[in-house]
């Protein structure tokens, strides 16, 4: 030790640092620990996670129990109409609307709007599609829709030009807020796409 600088010596030590915790006071210093401070309640969190939950669960509820949707297409209420007429009813008129009930598929649909509406060159391209997938089912929050045809090459191929005139043609047909129709080739290569 240097004369400079004394040493006490037994220094003070901080409570809880490795010292002996009943020390007698050194002389010069008067220093008591404050009473430690109690834990700290977190009421607000709780009551914001709380809340939060809240919303999720009536989110979830809103969004399960469904709405009434003008644009339902499906046959809920048609079912029940179809069973309050009497059998008799029933087996006569069976026959004659056999053919007038058989739905087109969605490919069907889709080159008969096509045949309708569209240029020379989409009806040339449409003969092409083989199987529609998705078109029926829309919410307007992401449509995904998808044309199959007979082509091959995919992306690159031959019949590329063909694949976006068969875009075109389903945005011309159906509508939507945010769908994406895809056009594949008869081996499911991506010939095309585009918004509709």
């Amino acid at each position: 030790m240097s004369q400079q600088y004394p040493q006490q010596p037994n220094p003070p030590q901080q409570p809880g640092w490795g010292g002996p915790q009943n020390q007698p006071p050194v002389p010069g210093y008067s220093y008591t620990p404050p009473a430690p401070e109690p834990p700290k309640k977190r009421k607000v969190g709780k009551i914001v996670l709380g809340a939060l939950a809240v919303f999720v669960v009536i989110g979830i509820a809103a969004n399960a129990g469904g709405g009434d949707d003008s644009a339902d297409t499906s046959g809920k209420d048609k079912a029940v109409a179809a069973e309050d007429k009497p059998k008799a009813a029933e087996a006569e008129g069976a026959a004659e609307e056999e053919p007038a009930a058989r739905k087109k598929s969605q490919a069907e649909e889709f080159q008969a709007c096509v045949a309708k509406s569209g240029t020379g060159t989409e009806k040339a391209a449409v003969e092409h599609v083989t199987k529609v997938t998705g078109a029926d089912k829309r919410n307007d929050i992401l449509d995904s829709a998808e044309v199959y045809t007979d082509f091959t090459g995919g992306l690159m191929g031959p019949h590329q030009g063909e694949g976006k005139l068969i875009a075109s043609a389903f945005a011309s047909c159906y509508e939507s807020d945010n769908g994406l129709v895809t056009v594949y080739d008869k081996d499911g290569e991506i010939l095309s796409n585009g918004n509709y």
